[in-house]
């Protein structure tokens, strides 16, 4: 695949493309999914460097914690905004070039949250299953040019946030163990959190032609965590 990426960090977009390599087939562009004139340019050279486009994965968010009463006014605004217009944005600008495409499919990361909130994250857990709806009536909508939209939930994921809980906690095991520790306490079934590429895995199969026949759907990526049918 050709391959294209954007963040507003640009040492740690740096980072991942050091990490794909193959800059032949692959493009970074510092870009802020809030601002919808700099998705228009990320959309542009996208295009321009590689023509068309078959799939969009829309991956932007955070974790925000908080609970309703000392959730602000504008911590709720922002949580809305970023969790809905890193969204909206980029789908808007790339749908006439996912029109185009014979395989055109959105896939959105979305988290456990949207079904199972938690009361220390209210304004993300709200935000989360906004995002869900969404998600499904964007699937609906689009069905007419081709274009599947599904999501993923993911559960506990170990990536960069859990690695710097442990350097501040600095706990009296490795960082192996404090992660199992945690997925204990926390339920899961699978006894562990799930790793980067396992969530990939699942958006590659939404986002290829594996899952043709499938749009409106959640894929659970959360090790046995959800609760819900």
């Amino acid at each position: 695949a050709h391959v294209a990426i954007c963040g507003r960090d640009g040492e740690r977009l740096a980072a991942a493309t050091r990490l794909l390599g193959r800059p032949d087939r692959l493009l970074a562009v510092a870009t802020d999914v809030l601002r919808p004139d700099r998705v228009a340019a990320f959309t542009e050279a996208v295009a321009e460097r590689f023509g068309g486009v078959d799939i969009l994965v829309n991956n932007a968010g955070q974790a925000r914690m908080s609970t309703f009463a000392d959730t602000e006014d504008s911590a709720w605004r922002d949580e809305l905004e970023l969790k809905f217009f890193s969204i909206i944005h980029p789908t808007r600008a790339f749908r006439p070039w996912l029109a185009r495409s014979d395989h055109a499919a959105v896939v959105c990361v979305n988290s456990l949250l949207a079904r199972q909130p938690e009361p220390h994250l209210v304004a993300t857990s709200a935000a989360r299953a906004g995002v869900l709806n969404l998600a499904r009536s964007l699937a609906t909508e689009f069905a007419v040019d081709r274009i599947r939209v599904n999501s993923i939930l993911l559960g506990l994921i170990d990536s960069g946030q859990w690695r710097r809980r442990y350097d501040a906690a600095r706990p009296d095991m490795s960082f192996d163990a404090w992660l199992a520790e945690f997925a204990a306490d926390r339920g899961v079934p699978l006894g562990r959190l799930g790793t980067p590429d396992e969530a990939a895995r699942a958006i590659l199969f939404l986002a290829s032609p594996a899952a043709s026949y499938t749009t409106g759907a959640t894929l659970d990526v959360s090790g046995g965590l959800s609760r819900h049918a």
